[in-house]
């Protein structure tokens, strides 16, 4: 049963797995912005923590702006008013990052910054030549060391939104499965770390397969399958405390979790009664309902944004397509036409859109779809491209794929026109599960 469920949501690589991912940019937007983050001018002592780094390296990876090595910085003003203008335009930048960080003692610190619009100023001047210069000034007070690199991340989102008017990301965090193999033996472990691959936390681990990791709404829970009983059976576990409960334990299929848009709900795949068919469970009275019927194979559901219906996988046409189930009168609608094998669909933010993956004559690719119009565009062209999820903003798609005989995770905007690579420093990651926006 175990090889069946593997094979039937094609979920697994093998490899090495380290804990940290790391961030490759394979191709960037060409209409990038120029943004030159200067590092943070440092009084009264040493930060634990280069915030301006983290800042910088956010952006970078965004693929929505070029941002410059802090090497390349012979100037290094704290604030706007101490900025020489005419300099940061023979650079090229259109925007500057500056700010300040101050120890307050017991490890506490004062950060400050400012975005600035290097052509809203005076080259030869501190006046503003068509309105303030600076578009985004904020202060922070008593952080504590430990909290620099989440500040970060906070002033990374700021500037993000500031500038592209859609609230950023950078302080979201990702969950993804690790495999280490030594010899015939394998351990796995459900992580959790920054989307920078920073702050790794093992929340599971299993000598057995681990897979399908889902975020709560809330973020502070995750669903997913274990097999550590030598079966398969659906757990939810809570983040910070690593306390867990077993939700499914059926005979046969327990897989493919999602939760509902308010957290009540846990949308589920069982074969408790034959074929794998959906099934909703109320995580308040443990209550089943089964949502699908027929003799078709259905699988990976996924919510809409309102509730009322869940997206899945099903090959009661012939071929594995998404089609949709209302679950107040039960009708069944197909949504996907183009080839033959479509599945594992997610829905972006705003419910117009979902990702999916669709086999092509290369291989298993990342596509999109828009649900109000036909055709599918293709994000990703590898040979197995597997579990996409998308960015609580919607701006990009994180995926399983391959790099030689290990697994890394692929990231594309859903343009298509930025994509990154995040590698582990050494093995193996797979299944990656973006979390929503968290306080």
């Amino acid at each position: 049963m175990k090889a069946k469920l593997c094979a039937l949501f094609l979920l697994f690589y093998t490899g090495i797995t380290s804990a940290e991912v790391t961030i490759e940019i394979t191709r960037g937007y060409d209409a990038a912005i120029p943004i030159a983050v200067v590092p943070f001018k440092e009084t009264m002592g040493s930060a634990p923590m280069d915030v301006a780094d983290v800042v910088n390296s956010d952006l970078n990876m965004s693929g929505q702006f070029n941002t410059f090595d802090a090497s390349r910085f012979t100037q290094m003003p704290h604030d706007a008013a101490s900025a020489n203008i005419s300099y940061f335009r023979q650079m090229n930048a259109e925007n500057a990052v500056v700010g300040r960080i101050m120890p307050v003692g017991n490890n506490k610190f004062n950060v400050t910054f400012e975005l600035i619009d290097i052509f809203k100023k005076n080259a030869n001047s501190t006046q503003p030549a068509t309105g303030n210069p600076v578009l985004l000034a904020k202060s922070f007070v008593g952080v504590d060391g430990k909290d620099l690199r989440r500040l970060g991340h906070h002033i990374s989102d700021l500037i993000y939104e500031r500038l592209l008017g859609v609230r950023g990301a950078f302080s979201t965090r990702l969950a993804y499965i690790s495999v280490e193999r030594s010899g015939k033996n394998a351990s796995y472990a459900l992580e959790v770390s920054d989307i920078d691959g920073h702050n790794p936390q093992k929340v599971v681990m299993s000598s057995e397969p681990l897979m399908s990791p889902a975020w709560s709404p809330d973020g502070r829970k995750l669903a997913y399958v274990s097999f550590e009983r030598h079966r398969a059976e659906v757990y939810i576990v809570e983040i910070a405390t690593g306390r867990r409960e077993i939700i499914t334990h059926f005979p046969g299929i327990n897989g493919a979790p999602s939760w509902s848009p308010d957290g009540r709900q846990l949308a589920l795949t069982l074969s408790k009664d034959g074929t794998p068919k959906i099934y909703v469970m109320d995580l308040i009275t443990r209550t089943l309902r089964r949502v699908t019927e027929g003799s078709a194979i259905d699988t990976e559901p996924c919510w809409t944004n309102d509730g009322q219906g869940i997206v899945f996988t099903s090959n009661r046409g012939g071929k594995p397509q998404i089609y949709q189930v209302n679950l107040a009168s039960g009708s069944v609608t197909r949504l996907t036409f183009d080839g033959d094998y479509n599945a594992r669909a997610t829905l972006t933010p705003d419910g117009r859109k979902m990702v999916l993956i669709h086999l092509t004559n290369t291989g298993y690719n990342i596509a999109l779809k828009d649900l109000h119009s036909d055709g599918l565009i293709l994000l990703s062209r590898s040979t197995l491209d597997e579990s996409p999820t998308i960015s609580p903003n919607g701006a990009m798609v994180l995926y399983g794929t391959q790099e030689g005989t290990r697994g890394v995770l692929g990231a594309v905007s859903v343009d298509g026109r930025v994509r990154l690579r995040l590698p582990a420093r050494s093995g193996s990651v797979q299944e990656p599960a973006w979390s929503p926006f968290l306080s």
